[in-house]
């Protein structure tokens, strides 16, 4: 970027970093997550013992979908450290349960000139790739001047913050200008980002990656364990990564659906763990008949909610269930992973805020595998059809592996761009 630019991006970033820390410290108080390893917002950190790869996923989501690059990486150069760095505790969590001791799990440090520095020592990457859309001008220029290939795997922009860019064009122009790769997720994201100021050299179309996600055999047999357990002759259907404003409308959507369906279970998976008790406590004012799936009791006949109050049991739900409605789509947050429960042949619902995943969200209602729905009583009806025609289920569910299998290859195509800036590792 250049000079002035630099400077008054820098000035603006330090000035910002004390209210990110009030935020973090105050986030601290629900996931206490926040206030563990504090010192790498800031570039901190024990030194690794040789340069590494570098993998940047912000969040869950993002971890999930760098989760099929990160293991093929981990398999073809087993001699290289990997480092995956997130922003939240729930992403270190989700990184933590899929990669184990083989990863180094990391917080990404504010974009601070030093932090960015401080960090790359200690890490000393040969190779970063940071997914789908996050810009950090000061990690990019660190990354430039040390001559570590920069990758943005999976990546995407939107029209709203292509606006946002142009605003200060000579701030991104740089940024992706020399030595950033870019593997859009769509013809219409590489075009976005060749205006603002991204090489059309260096700007390819890989896809979406997400795609290319594969449910382990051995989620089908936990969801299958799951639904023998709690709700073995009652349908079920699933709530997945529900945000605050949301259980209230599918509560009522629940009601209404056993007025047709006496018996269904709901299966209700808050996003974030912070607020498991919350909903346990709302359920318990609404008199609901609930039990915490961590407490490893079985739903009984009465039992209308089975709720998710641990990490990284969403997969064997989907699996588990008849169809799923996923969340952050009745608020606008902008929706979760469509693909998961799409991937395990199961009926998608969504409510009407879907931009996070827009072109798959496309995709699927053009597909008939998504249905999108405004308000509880559209849910419960949509619900009460499905859940009362076994073959269309079976279906929808054939649609929808055969629509993610008709667009896997993403990862293939990053590798192609990745494999030669790693020659001779």
């Amino acid at each position: 970027m250049r000079p002035r630019y630099r400077v008054l991006y820098g000035i603006a970033a330090y000035l910002l970093v004390p209210l990110l820390i009030l935020s973090m410290l105050a986030r601290g108080w629900r996931d206490r997550g926040y206030w563990q390893n504090f010192s790498q917002r800031f570039g901190f950190g024990p030194a690794l013992g040789s340069a590494s790869i570098w993998v940047h996923a912000v969040s869950v989501g993002e971890v999930q979908a760098a989760a099929a690059l990160v293991l093929d990486l981990a398999a073809r150069y087993p001699q290289i450290p990997l480092v995956v760095t997130t922003v939240t505790p729930t992403g270190a969590a989700r990184a933590r349960a899929l990669f184990g001791e083989r990863v180094e799990i990391r917080f990404m440090p504010f974009d601070l000139p030093g932090a960015a520095r401080r960090f790359l020592v200690r890490v000393q990457p040969r190779l970063a790739v940071i997914f789908e859309t996050e810009l950090w001008p000061n990690v990019y220029h660190e990354c430039r001047v040390r001559r570590v290939p920069l990758v943005l795997a999976s990546a995407r922009i939107s029209a709203r913050s292509v606006r946002r860019y142009r605003k200060v064009f000579g701030l991104f122009e740089e940024t992706l200008a020399e030595g950033v790769i870019i593997g859009a997720q769509a013809p219409a994201d590489a075009e976005r980002f060749r205006s603002i100021g991204a090489p059309a050299a260096t700007t390819h179309v890989t896809g979406n990656i997400k795609f290319d996600f594969t449910v382990p055999d051995e989620v089908v047999a936990r969801g299958r364990e799951l639904r023998r357990f709690h709700a073995a002759h009652r349908p079920v259907w699933v709530a997945g990564s529900t945000h605050a404003g949301e259980e209230a409308i599918l509560l009522d959507a629940q009601r209404h659906l056993q007025s047709v369906h006496p018996d269904a279970l709901l299966i209700l998976a808050p996003r974030h763990p912070p607020r498991f008790a919350e909903v346990a406590q709302w359920l318990a004012r609404e008199h609901v008949r609930f039990v915490k799936i961590s407490e490893r009791r079985a739903c009984d006949a009465d039992t209308s909610v089975l709720l998710v109050d641990s990490l990284g049991e969403l997969l064997d739900c989907y699996a588990a269930a008849d169809a799923a409605f996923v969340g952050g789509s009745f608020v606008p947050v902008g929706g979760h992973n469509l693909l998961e429960p799409a991937a395990l042949g199961r009926p998608v619902l969504s409510g009407p805020y879907y931009s996070n995943s827009e072109d798959i969200a496309k995709l699927l209602i053009a597909r008939g595998v998504l249905a999108v729905v405004h308000d509880a009583p559209q849910l419960a009806a949509r619900l009460g059809e499905l859940l009362s025609d076994d073959a269309e289920r079976a279906r929808i569910g054939k649609v929808a592996r055969e629509s993610i299998a008709d667009n896997r290859g993403s990862l293939a195509k990053l590798l192609r761009l990745i494999e030669p800036l790693l020659a001779g590792a």
